[in-house]
């Protein structure tokens, strides 16, 4: 696999120049500047490409992500020019010779956390979902309208005495941890701008969200066929519906209907092991053997999942990448047996591109204010670790 690095632009806290040190192979990036809907400029994109070809000749090798914007997820007003604007950036990214585009389809969040740096054993940090903590949010800072539909007595009964025993800085917190997740959290999302998103979606269930997804697939798959570009997308995380929203990309048996419906070498999966190993039910050499050739891109990570108060909903925390429930020794290996069995068919994308995905913060990584989940040493561990597993498989010893 091709080893990648995701690298946030000129205000990572992980300068360019590092990567050399890293070791890796390709970066991945974006144009985080340029908010969804909005076409990404092909001088931009050259620009970019500079800034990383800096450190020791790396290339933009993944563009995570192309964001796809509210108004196509809910085809309301103005998805017609976005859709516009996605397949002209997708036209630049084209000219500039970047061929791998990740995307998701989740409503309004990108990612859910309730604490980004959650103290572990070791001395390190984490991040964790909590399903009370987030409850807490949801019902008592929030105030979501149909939030209470959404928890049983005992859950409610629980979120209620947690809240009520909260400090007011302890509430801020948690409100800004949930809406780190939220795409521009960084331009200051409010409550009232969280709830004018969730009203957009009050008449969007799974079914329509789905068919919403299978509509943009339709919009811009063929156009990137023709232009010789990979869509990937990316798994709900977590894998289950919160805030009443739909979710449409949480499993095996999703990405098979929604990838089967515009079938196409030009669309397949991102396959992130922590987003998917979330759910008790993952398999991820299973996944692998059923849509393997549809696997564009891949994150490598490990979660480790909690008792819970609903276990329909499990609490977790970002584990270790050889640490969690994930049998990640079986997953490379499975991986790199798909690769070999492209190189074989004499597919020209047969390397699949990869990057460790979210580290704990280690040693160093706790005196940086690193984007959360993106940590260098906690990272360069799990890429260590998962460089060890490849060189174990049998086909790279030759």
């Amino acid at each position: 696999m091709q080893q990648c690095w995701r690298w946030f632009g000129p205000a990572d806290t992980v300068g360019i120049a590092e990567l050399a040190q890293v070791g890796v192979q390709g970066v991945v990036s974006a144009l985080h500047h340029y908010p969804p809907g909005a076409v990404w400029p092909l001088a931009e994109i050259e620009k970019r490409q500079k800034m990383i070809a800096a450190s020791h000749g790396l290339g933009w090798d993944v563009v995570e992500s192309l964001p796809v914007s509210e108004a196509i997820k809910t085809q309301s007003k103005g998805a017609s020019a976005d859709f516009a604007a996605y397949r002209d950036s997708m036209d630049n990214l084209a000219a500039a010779g970047i061929e791998v585009i990740c995307y998701n389809f989740m409503p309004i969040l990108d990612w859910t956390r309730t604490t980004l740096r959650a103290k572990q054993d070791h001395g390190g940090m984490a991040m964790r979902f909590d399903l009370l903590d987030f409850a807490v949010f949801d019902l008592f800072v929030l105030g979501r309208s149909g939030a209470k539909d959404d928890y049983n007595a005992e859950i409610t009964n629980a979120a209620k005495a947690r809240f009520e025993g909260m400090s007011s800085d302890e509430t801020q917190q948690l409100q800004d941890n949930i809406i780190c997740g939220l795409p521009g959290a960084n331009e200051g999302w409010s409550l009232d701008d969280l709830r004018a998103q969730l009203a957009d979606y009050a008449a969007i269930d799974a079914a329509k969200l789905r068919q919403n997804l299978i509509d943009f697939l339709g919009e811009v798959v063929p156009h990137a066929q023709k232009l010789g570009l990979r869509l990937c997308c990316h798994p709900d995380d977590p894998p289950f519906s919160l805030m009443g929203l739909p979710r449409v990309m949480s499993s095996l048996t999703d990405y098979k209907s929604v990838l089967a419906a515009v079938d196409s070498p030009a669309s397949g999966a991102t396959f992130c092991t922590g987003s998917l190993g979330v759910a008790g039910g993952f398999d991820g050499v299973e996944f692998i053997r059923q849509l393997g050739e549809k696997i564009h891109f891949a994150h490598l990570r490990n979660t480790k999942r909690l008792p819970s108060i609903d276990p329909a909903r499990p609490d977790f925390y970002e584990a270790p990448h050889l640490a969690g429930d994930t049998d990640m020794v079986a997953i490379v290996f499975a991986l790199m047996d798909e690769e070999n069995r492209r190189k074989a068919a004499g597919r020209a994308d047969w390397q699949i591109p990869m990057r460790p995905d979210h580290g704990q913060d280690l040693l160093d990584d706790l005196r940086r204010a690193s984007q959360p989940g993106y940590p260098l040493i906690g990272r360069l561990r799990g890429l260590a670790e998962l460089r060890g597993i490849m060189a174990a498989h049998p086909y790279t010893k030759g």
